[in-house]
């Protein structure tokens, strides 16, 4: 393994150039293959899970869901709260921030940003809950390739662009984290659920999350500093990649299904409106029956 480790790393180097020194040695860092295993294993439970459930009951899973939810609610607010002030503390500029230019607040943002790094591990629980429930159709192509590409992308952010520009896109991600884990932990209360109105909202938080981190890359990019260009462009590469893919799941899961409510509305009007005129009918012919008697 430590072999493997070497050899792994030394290629890492060549390609990408010497790593952040500031994050050597920290938990999870090092070496490449604890993150590359946690995914491979998320991805084989992803297969597997479904088919180990097929035959048995679902898991309720209430009470930890409310607990979960409520703890990645609070771990996203710290992590905003933090990353706001140390960009702040900094003055990290929203155009183009290098990593070496922030003084204490670069290692206020970096250590946050270890969180941020190790809550993607965490949020593989997100699937494992559905696969214990059964709620199969919510493991959608989307779902496992966000879960499964942020760990990974955030292991090689953390050991060359610990900082700097890379601050944005994850202050914006644990907003939406706060926002779209209160609705999950509240929605595992039954009670609750009539009360939860902004499901559609977070998704088009998220949406629009992702234009604005493509508009601040781009900055980067126009205005260069010392932060890579490499990591600029492929962030913009990744988050076109999320835009397709939760439109797509935006039109799946509102416009269509408001479409096929419209229609529903409109046939059930139309059999009400068949069954006045077939009632009215009737009483007419009734009517007509029984002033025949009379004659």
């Amino acid at each position: 393994m430590e072999l493997m480790d070497k050899t792994i790393n030394s290629y890492f180097d060549v390609w990408l150039g010497p790593r952040d020194p500031r994050v050597k040695g920290w938990l999870l860092l090092e070496n490449y293959t604890p993150t590359f295993i946690f995914s491979a294993l998320y991805l084989l439970i992803v297969w597997l899970g479904p088919k180990y459930m097929r035959n048995k009951q679902p898991f309720s899973c209430r009470g930890i869901l409310v607990i979960y939810n409520l703890g990645l609610t609070l771990l996203s607010l710290y992590m905003f709260y933090e990353l706001v002030t140390g960009v702040l503390e900094g003055g990290y500029n929203f155009f183009c921030q290098d990593t070496h230019s922030g003084g204490e607040a670069d290692m206020k943002i970096i250590r946050v940003l270890w969180w941020y790094y190790f809550s993607k591990l965490i949020e593989f629980m997100d699937t494992f809950f559905f696969i214990l429930r059964k709620n199969n159709h919510q493991i959608t192509v989307l779902h496992v390739y966000h879960h499964a590409t942020m760990l990974n992308i955030w292991w090689f952010v953390m050991n060359w662009v610990p900082c700097g520009h890379s601050y944005f896109g994850a202050t914006l991600n644990s907003f939406i984290h706060v926002l779209m884990y209160s609705y999950y932990g509240l929605s595992a209360v039954p009670a609750m659920r009539p009360y939860l109105w902004w499901k559609k909202y977070i998704t088009q938080g998220q949406l629009i999350q992702f234009v604005l981190t493509i508009f601040q890359t781009s900055c980067g990019v126009v205005w260069p500093c010392a932060f890579p260009q490499g990591w600029l462009y492929f962030q913009i590469s990744y988050m076109i990649s999320l835009i397709i893919l939760f439109t797509n799941f935006y039109i799946q899961t509102y416009n269509k299904k408001a479409s096929s409510r419209r229609k529903e509305y409109q046939n059930g009007s139309t059999a009400i409106a068949n069954g006045y005129t077939n009632s009215f009918s009737s009483l007419e012919n009734n009517v007509k029956q029984r002033k025949q008697r009379k004659d």
